[in-house]
């Protein structure tokens, strides 16, 4: 059982000062490098135009530009998500020592249970955040006993949701496949089609009285192919954009897209991972749903073969998915 969780820490310190672990330097501190007053529009999507290559060209133009967007009529039925959002507040707001049943066992090297730290910060500061984590497909990988049992319907709620997620990281697949000159099925192909892990993370950001001077997360790009992320209506995305760091406009019920590290190394650059962090809330609990999209852990990943030639040379190094996490992870050039 890690020592003390970050919801815990909130409780206790409700209109104090917060422990200095979570304040971030000047150049960090959301306070004093947010651009006020501007909220990012990223390029949103309508998934139901029937014009199918208008929808193919955003993605792809959304991809190369901004490595994020967000998608609305996505076939995903609001209530999917409600219950998706609905049980993981539940769970988060069960009492401390049932959700530690679920917690990440101390020195385990996976990621997978309930948590707090997760990656190596190289000034030793932690972000104001908990996490659970877990596989929600393919069925081969998935570790059941991490799922929460409370609320009841967790499981099933999360199975659904998953389903027809699914649907949606097929379209995008597609076209960013198409987008890159390859046959529609390529990229899929290239990535692990089916095999691909599906890693849910459900991030949960208590009040903070300090919120100006603390990070959710910190600046990085996803390692993920895709990232397919469910907010609250709690601000709290914020990305990079010419050095500068904006807060991304909220959509109600659009799914929040990033392009992650694999498919800019998969396009061999073509398509950029984005830079992005989160802020916290003063008042409001924010909460978040990522599913992640990634490779098998010895699937290796290098630039597509059919977009590399004389005149572009590959500039990423082709390695198994694990090693380049385990480099990312622990601040390793790769």
């Amino acid at each position: 059982m890690e020592l003390l969780r970050v919801q815990t820490i909130a409780h206790e310190s409700k209109d104090t000062t917060i422990p200095a672990m979570f304040v971030r330097s000047e150049t960090e501190q959301p306070g004093t490098t947010t651009v006020k007053g501007v909220k990012l529009e990223v390029p949103i999507i309508d998934f139901s135009n029937p014009n199918e290559e208008k929808v193919q060209n955003e993605i792809m133009e959304a991809s190369q530009k901004w490595g994020m967007f967000q998608i609305v009529n996505h076939e995903i039925p609001n209530d999917v998500i409600k219950k998706l959002q609905s049980v993981g507040k539940e769970f988060f707001e069960l009492p401390q020592e049932e959700k530690e049943i679920y917690a990440k066992p101390v020195g385990s090297e996976s990621i997978e249970g309930y948590g707090t730290n997760l990656q190596k910060e190289v000034n030793g500061k932690k972000g104001w955040v908990d996490h659970l984590f877990h596989i929600i497909w393919p069925l081969s990988s998935i570790n059941y006993r991490v799922w929460p049992k409370n609320p009841p319907s967790y499981r099933e709620v999360n199975e659904e949701y998953g389903k027809y997620l699914r649907g949606v990281a097929d379209t995008l697949f597609k076209s960013m496949s198409i987008g890159l000159g390859l046959e529609e099925h390529e990229l899929k192909e290239a990535a692990g089609g089916d095999d691909m892990i599906y890693r849910l993370k459900i991030n949960y950001y208590p009040p903070c009285p300090c919120p100006d001077l603390v990070l959710g997360v910190p600046a990085h790009t996803d390692m993920s192919y895709l990232t397919i992320l469910v907010p609250n209506e709690v601000q709290g995305l914020q990305a990079s954009r010419d050095g500068q760091w904006y807060d991304v406009k909220y959509v109600p019920n659009a799914l929040v897209i990033h392009i992650g590290d694999q498919i800019e190394i998969l396009s061999n650059g073509n398509y950029k991972a984005v830079l992005h962090r989160t802020t916290v809330n003063k008042d409001e609990t924010r909460m978040s749903w990522p599913v992640f999209i990634e490779p098998k852990e010895d699937h290796e990943v290098g630039p597509h073969p059919k977009l590399i030639n004389q005149d572009n040379p590959p500039k990423y190094k082709t390695k198994k998915y694990k090693d380049y996490a385990y480099c990312k992870l622990n601040k390793i050039p790769q």
